[in-house]
């Protein structure tokens, strides 16, 4: 199936590390070309670049943009064209998470997760689409979470912004439906990044109990299965959604959370 793949491009935003990192990792292995964007030390992110493109014997290429400024995402959807010639799929996964009580919530923090986790995936989108549509085909997948579907307290920003990328995805996928363009949403639940497994570790010490009780009372609380989703699981869908054979899914919003939405 992803054989079909081999050499179209792909830009991944927030992918530097975690998730976005995987999904760059298994578009790679495909044979697809990459464009890799996120923060990080430049000469870790020179590593990584120069790891994927001689792991997988595709060009991988790196911009900085800073995905809370529209001209800057605007500017890497155009340098990626302009290098390659196309631009076949998009992966809005950039994103960042703040908890606070609203009344707390810092002015700043609101406005960061709504820019990186709402508008950059409007703005890589609304640049991204013309080049697509020209080709008669495209694939912009956004990389929304659990919460795209279902709230908790103390993120309001964060449950904000991914349902408002829900919403976002169904429209264009109604007004590209005819263009060759498909766009969907994949919802994940808790996958265990750098990130989480930091957080668990804080809140064992923090709590006073083991690793293992917090991923099972607190981090995985709400997914029935107990279990993390895997980056291998989420880049399964990613490649389905891409190849021919998902041709036919627009505007979903499909849930990989071990059945947190379920209920």
């Amino acid at each position: 199936m992803t054989s079909e793949l081999r050499g179209q491009v792909a830009i991944v935003t927030g992918s530097t590390s975690g998730i976005g990192l995987g999904l760059a990792e298994a578009l790679a292995a495909a044979g697809v070309n990459i464009v890799l964007n996120g923060l990080g030390d430049a000469a870790a992110i020179e590593a990584t670049r120069a790891g994927l493109a001689a792991r997988h014997g595709v060009e991988v290429r790196y911009h900085g943009a800073d995905m809370t400024r529209p001209a800057e995402i605007a500017g890497l959807v155009a340098s990626t064209t302009a290098a390659f010639g196309r631009l076949d799929i998009l992966v809005n996964n950039a994103g960042i998470q703040h908890v606070s009580p609203v009344e707390d919530f810092p002015l700043d923090a609101w406005d960061r997760i709504i820019a990186i986790n709402l508008s950059s995936v409007f703005h890589a989108s609304r640049a991204a689409i013309p080049a697509m549509k020209a080709a008669g085909r495209g694939r912009i997948v956004n990389i929304a979470s659990a919460h795209a579907l279902v709230a908790s307290p103390f993120k309001s920003a964060y449950v904000a912004a991914k349902h408002g990328v829900a919403g976002f995805t169904k429209s264009a996928a109604l007004e590209l439906a005819t263009s060759g363009v498909t766009v969907n949403a994949i919802c994940p639940g808790y996958v265990k990044t750098p990130l989480v497994e930091a957080q668990i570790a804080d809140q064992a010490r923090t709590r006073g109990i083991s690793e293992e009780a917090v991923m099972r009372d607190v981090i995985l609380a709400a997914q029935p299965t107990k279990q993390f989703v895997t980056v291998e699981q989420l880049a399964g869908l990613l490649l389905y959604l891409c190849a021919g054979a998902g041709a036919s899914v627009n505007g979903a919003i499909l849930s990989v959370d071990g059945g947190w939405t379920a209920a």
